[in-house]
């Protein structure tokens, strides 16, 4: 068993089913929100359909570690070019509706309405974060997650510059390890975070870490800290 007290909303994440379906209903509010993400579990609706809301605890789960975290030659060298200028929170609102928009979502999207709408809210209570990368002026891709404590849960990232999301990833990296993150959350593993060094781990692995990560004193800031890659 896990290390986390009970959730007030939610049964255990242990009890989700073979596809990590913990439970469908309840609430978007912040509440909900923040409880969940501190109790290893995350919405997600399926095909713009969120009603009711469906609620996951995958086993096994994804993760970045910080200290295996790997930069492609070729984006290394995109990075250092100076091409993107990169901000943190700057429009945390453009970053998640082209989330909802950018390629690939032309047959759907997890990110409904209602979902932007939360974490919006989220974003103005200070619990999400967005790092931007632009382009000759213009939001050219971006990543966005939810953090607590030691913990970034990243979400979901785009692009409408080629490279624009990986810069604006590495750039996310850099800024949690320089600022003591100690667990980044990506949920399922893809082939292409695969090719950044992403990680599958147990299920009770991940609770253990993120138990000790929640207590953790660490914030995000407000603007993005020097690193080098």
């Amino acid at each position: 068993m896990s290390e986390l007290p009970p959730s007030r909303f939610f049964p255990p994440a242990e009890q989700a089913d073979a596809h990590g379906l913990l439970a469908l209903g309840g609430s978007l509010s912040p509440q909900w929100l923040l409880d969940a993400y501190q109790h290893g579990i995350f919405p997600w609706p399926h095909a713009d359909f969120d009603d009711p809301m469906m609620w996951f605890s995958p086993d096994p789960r994804a993760i970045i570690e910080f200290d295996r975290f790997h930069v492609p030659r070729r984006l290394r060298t995109t990075c250092r070019t100076g091409k993107f200028v990169l901000t943190c929170d700057r429009d945390f609102a453009g970053v998640i509706r082209g989330c909802a928009t950018g390629p690939g979502r032309e047959l759907g999207t997890w990110l409904t309405p209602r979902m932007i709408k939360a974490y919006l809210k989220l974003h103005q209570l200070g619990h999400a974060h967005s790092v931007e990368a632009w382009y000759e002026g213009s939001l050219a891709g971006g990543v966005y997650g939810v953090a607590i404590g030691g913990l970034f849960a990243a979400e979901s990232m785009f692009y409408r510059v080629s490279d624009a999301s990986k810069v604006a990833l590495v750039a996310l990296v850099g800024h949690l390890r320089s600022r003591g993150y100690q667990l980044l959350d990506i949920q399922q593993l893809t082939p292409h975070t695969a090719r950044f060094g992403a990680v599958e781990i147990p299920r009770s692995e991940y609770l253990r870490r993120l138990a000790h990560a929640i207590q953790s004193p660490v914030t995000f800031g407000d603007h993005l800290e020097n690193y080098s890659i």
